[in-house]
């Protein structure tokens, strides 16, 4: 008999060889309609396992992001053996079919180019396989075996595979119905449990992503338990599309790319206004959270990288010259650089904690099929920090960094959720300044009671982090804002301080950013607001139409009081009808339009109409001059 304890503590003695399914429904028969597969001993397991040892078991529903996982990888099964049944004569070879971040895919070789029309009927064969309820079995075998198999099949995608793993690896195949896929799984029970799926699109991808193999259709699609959630998330995706930032940018003039520089972004007027905006807060709450500002040079010495470590973890990623015959590379961080500033001096105690804030400018290598829009760039401004304290002060100091992203986050309406990413597999250092840094941070979300999630392996090369997920006005998640303890760039840069014993410590530090990147975090923005940003980040805050020619001195003079204020105004004297330049203000986005006449004239006034609203109210000039000017001052986020 084995002791099987579960995810509450409570145990369970079952005999050798029962497998998960069977102890799922000894535990509580209905589990079976809700847990989709389960961690033994934290490793994510097919529910027909047999259980071998005494272990812990924890049961994954939807809920659980391995639950999650492991129903959307029998989608791709399902849709590779979907593509499999429609396209016999069209010589379908296979390649991978992974899950991923709210779906799937699966990558094909196949004798003709899909389309959307074919994504309808792939689809619906999909539903058929679902609908015949195929069970999923598991089966290891050999190298041999494997390779006649997919040998015999002409899967030559498969077969590369196959000689890639290493010598003691596990081999597994799954099959369901007719069809049978080399993988390692895990997967759900039966194919009926992929109750609700929907096939998004059809792209290109390199097969393993080098640009120098085959191009080969990829399909993407997602899966849900139930069909509510399928249409939710569909809903979500088209309110994206709308809000699409390179789209919008461009509708709003913001920011352009451009061939002559692939993945380096033009801002256009607009968009620096914006750009500007999120400095000038970013540098007033520094300076009230007790931060001093620095700058350091885009390019340094190889020396240095090789130093830090970026040289052998990092330079895949970096760009490099010739400076008198000596090698130098273009920054990809900022931290190097900021050692320098606090080692060019001798620190006391009484200097820590030392916040040294840098706007700083870094380029990064990105492949070309990456590039996306703001999202993924080859050069962008971290608005970067690092943070010098002693080992005492390190959980103050957590506290004190959250208590920053708080405000930053609430100023632009964005809610976010905490995850702790520990020591990867490149890491550097011993395992008890891991130890001792991953504690750290863990308890000081503990104390603060700040719900987080932890990501195993995940964490820097030299140190363990915080990440801060977004949420977006449609629900989305963006990891922007980011908590790095690090205590092995202080042991090589050998960072000190003299304490209260007059004697040498090692000075602990951290990296920290809010934003992430100052481009990404414009685009985040651009689709959090849909363009239609709050009135102090707004490039234009209020634009003026006079109704006719004759209006257009009153409009002037309402123009200069505003800019005088420190308003960003504009006024539309063309000759076009009222209607006409009021739709094409709704359109940029402008927060506020007055519309003056006659009447506005004689009174003194303007007719006021916020974004998004049909109806105008009437107001006098100083008084709106006094309301917005006070919105701008206390940057509300609201119209």
């Amino acid at each position: 008999m084995l002791k099987i304890t579960l995810h509450d503590g409570a145990q369970r003695e079952v005999e050798a060889g029962t497998s998960i399914f069977d102890l799922m429904k000894q535990v509580k028969n209905s589990l079976t309609k809700t847990v989709l597969a389960a961690k033994v001993d934290g490793e994510t397991k097919d529910l027909a396992t047999p259980l071998t040892k005494d272990c812990h078991v924890e049961f994954l529903t939807f809920g659980d992001a391995d639950g999650r996982w492991a129903l959307r990888h029998t989608a791709s099964h399902i849709l590779a053996q979907a593509v499999k049944r429609l396209y016999k004569e069209s010589n379908v070879q296979l390649a991978i079919g992974p899950a991923i971040e709210n779906g799937f895919y699966y990558d094909f070789d196949i004798d003709r180019q899909l389309t959307t029309a074919d994504l309808a009927a792939i689809e619906k064969e999909m539903k058929r396989i679902v609908k015949e309820n195929l069970k999923l079995e598991r089966k290891e075998v050999s190298r041999a075996e494997a390779l006649k198999f997919f040998e015999e099949k002409g899967e030559g995608y498969k077969v590369e595979l196959i000689h890639d793993l290493p010598e003691d690896a596990t081999i597994s195949m799954y099959t369901q119905g007719e069809f049978t896929d080399l993988c390692a799984g895990p997967h759900v029970v039966s194919t009926g449990k992929v109750k609700s799926l929907k096939l998004l699109s059809i792209a290109g991808a390199y097969w393993r992503g080098d640009e120098k193999n085959k191009m080969l259709q990829r399909i993407y699609g997602t899966a849900f338990e139930k069909q509510e959630d399928l249409d939710a998330y569909l809903h979500m995706l088209e309110e994206a599309k709308k809000r699409d930032h390179r789209k919008l940018g461009k509708e709003l003039d913001l920011f352009s790319l451009h061939e002559e520089g692939p993945g380096f972004p033009f801002f256009h007027p607009n968009g620096m206004v914006i750009r500007n905006e999120l400095i000038n807060y970013w540098r007033e709450v520094h300076r009230r959270y007790g931060y001093q500002e620095i700058r350091t040079p885009i390019i340094l010495n190889r020396r240095l990288w090789e130093q830090s470590g970026h040289w052998a973890h990092y330079k895949e990623n970096m760009y490099f010259t010739k400076i008198d015959g000596e090698d130098y590379a273009v920054k990809p961080m900022n931290c190097p650089g900021g050692m320098l500033v606090y080692n060019s001096k001798q620190h006391s105690y009484r200097d820590l904690p030392l916040r040294l804030g840098e706007l700083g400018l870094v380029h990064r290598h990105e492949k070309s099929g990456e590039l996306h829009g703001l999202f993924r760039v080859r050069n962008f401004t971290q608005d970067d920090a690092h943070l010098f304290v002693t080992p005492n002060q390190i959980e103050k100091e957590i506290q004190h960094t959250i208590d920053l992203f708080d405000e930053v986050y609430q100023t632009f309406g964005l809610t976010y959720m905490a995850e702790l990413s520990t020591r990867p597999d490149d890491s550097m250092g011993s395992d008890e300044m891991w130890e001792k840094a991953t504690n750290a941070l863990q308890g000081a979300l503990e104390h603060r009671g700040l719900e987080y999630i932890v990501n195993e392996g995940d964490g820097a090369f030299y140190g363990p982090k915080i990440d801060f997920h977004l949420r977006d006005s449609i629900g989305r998640t963006w990891q922007c804002g980011t908590i790095q303890l690090d205590m092995q760039m202080p042991e090589k840069f050998d960072l000190n301080y003299i304490g209260e014993d007059g004697e040498k410590h090692r000075t602990v530090m951290l990296h920290r950013v809010v934003y992430g990147s100052i481009e990404r975090f414009i685009g985040i923005l651009i689709e959090h607001y849909a363009g239609a940003f709050p009135t102090w980040l707004a490039p234009v805050q209020v634009r003026i139409l006079p109704i006719t020619e004759r209006h257009a001195d009153y409009a002037e003079q309402l123009k200069e009081k505003m800019f005088a204020r420190g308003v960003r105004v504009e006024v539309d004297d063309r000759n076009e009808k009222i209607g006409y330049k009021i739709r094409e203000a709704q359109i940029k986005k402008t927060p506020y339009t007055l519309v003056v006449g006659d009447q506005e004239i004689q009174d003194g006034t303007a007719a006021v109409r916020k974004h998004g609203e049909k109806d105008s109210e009437t107001m006098k000039a100083d008084a709106f001059i006094a309301y917005i000017g006070k919105k701008i001052q206390t940057r509300d986020g609201a119209y």
